[in-house]
């Protein structure tokens, strides 16, 4: 009997904010996968582990969470005054599926380092000390982000003492900034309401937030759900039937935004919209011990990512969260205090992230022009990745 070997792919693990992928340039994924199709999904399964029926991906790169089960494409920019294009694959975790509806922030801010050390940024651009300024086209979604990485001795530094909750070690500081974060196509909130009701068959009718900032979220208020906006990982993931309610509730929001026509199709589209709820700032123990004090935050928010809750927040969730705070009246607003504000500093799980926003009310439409975090970034290792010569 004959075996196919298995293939070498060179790759990059990388560590981006609070989150975990695998990285490639397009021009070394084999040639069938360098268009998007059957073949780069099966690889990129393959790659992470997935479809793993024990949910533990052991079998490949994946960590068994959604912040640890991604990939990440970049290719020199065909883009006008851009440095790289950026492509971002969720992959589900028990299910064959790579989610390509949205971006990861999170990862955003190793995409910068990743473009200088492959040679996708142009040298006259990259200083030797400083600051390089990389803009990003991510394909996802369309739109222009741009990360600030700071470099030493012509090389990228990723070592430094900024400290970023939900990661145990410092790092060096990247700055991002997500220009137009709104969705180009249509209006910032896609039902032409900064609040909603949201009515959800066989479980209730809430009041609701949706915009399309950064990644399209549905917002709700904590304690219209039963909660308190203070909870961990474990108060909401060990609790199937509330797993289940927010994915019925995520299916309903995603139908009333228009990014699907019937529920059903909300299985194909686990990585968006995202469902967050939120609560006034509340004393709470952060999931680390840290105590997390209400002077300290503006509002409490916790964020579902492919079905469960996330241990720290999603990067383009905390543009949706900034953004959605500098309008009056939206439900983090009103969480946050109701006041006018162009930055927000939220209580997550793992702790605290202050993100800026600006938002304007133009001609009654609301716009965002930009949104602003700190996240930090490093290689974890580098070389090939191996997957069965018959993935594809």
């Amino acid at each position: 009997m004959s075996h196919v070997p298995q293939i070498k792919i060179p790759a990059t693990y990388m560590r981006g904010g609070t989150s975990k992928g695998v990285f490639f340039s397009l021009t070394d994924l084999p040639e069938a996968a360098q268009v998007s199709g059957a073949a780069r999904d099966s690889i990129l399964l393959r790659v992470i582990g997935s479809p793993d029926p024990y949910g533990q991906q052991i079998d490949g790169m994946g960590g068994a969470t959604s912040s640890t089960s991604k990939t990440v494409i970049l290719a020199k920019s065909e883009q006008v005054d851009h440095d790289v294009d950026y492509l971002f694959g969720q992959v589900a975790i028990n299910k064959a599926f790579v989610d390509w509806s949205g971006n990861c922030g999170n990862l955003t801010a190793a995409v910068g380092a990743f473009a200088i050390s492959k040679g996708l940024v142009d040298a006259d651009r990259i200083p030797e000390n400083g600051i390089c300024t990389v803009r990003i086209w991510q394909k996802n979604i369309q739109k222009t982000i741009i990360a600030h990485v700071p470099m030493t001795n012509g090389e990228v530094q990723e070592t430094g003492d900024f400290e970023l909750d939900g990661v145990t070690f410092p790092a060096a500081e990247v700055v991002i900034e997500f220009m137009d974060p709104a969705d180009g196509e249509g209006s910032m909130f896609p039902t032409g309401n900064v609040v909603d009701d949201l009515e959800v068959p066989g479980i209730g009718t809430f009041k609701a937030t949706m915009i399309n900032a950064g990644i399209p979220t549905i917002f709700m208020n904590a304690a219209d759900i039963g909660y308190t906006g203070t909870e961990l990982q474990k108060d909401i993931n060990s609790d199937a039937d509330a797993l289940a309610r927010f994915e019925t509730m995520r299916a309903y929001g995603a139908v009333k935004m228009g990014l699907i026509k019937d529920i059903a199709e909300a299985v194909e589209r686990q990585h968006t919209p995202k469902i967050a709820f939120v609560a006034p700032a509340t004393d709470y123990q952060a999931s680390s011990g840290k105590q997390i004090a209400s002077n300290d935050i503006d509002v409490c928010v916790r964020a579902l990512s492919m079905g469960k809750l996330h241990h720290a927040m999603m990067g383009t969730a905390s543009v949706a969260i900034a953004t959605a705070a500098a309008v009056s009246g939206s439900l983090v607003n009103l969480a946050a205090g109701g006041v006018e504000r162009d930055s927000v500093t939220f209580g997550h799980p793992s702790g605290t992230l202050r993100v800026g926003a600006a938002a304007a009310l133009v001609d009654g439409e609301w716009t965002a022009t930009k949104a602003v975090m700190s996240r930090s970034a490093r290689v974890i290792m580098e070389g090939n990745v191996r997957v069965p010569g018959d993935t594809f």
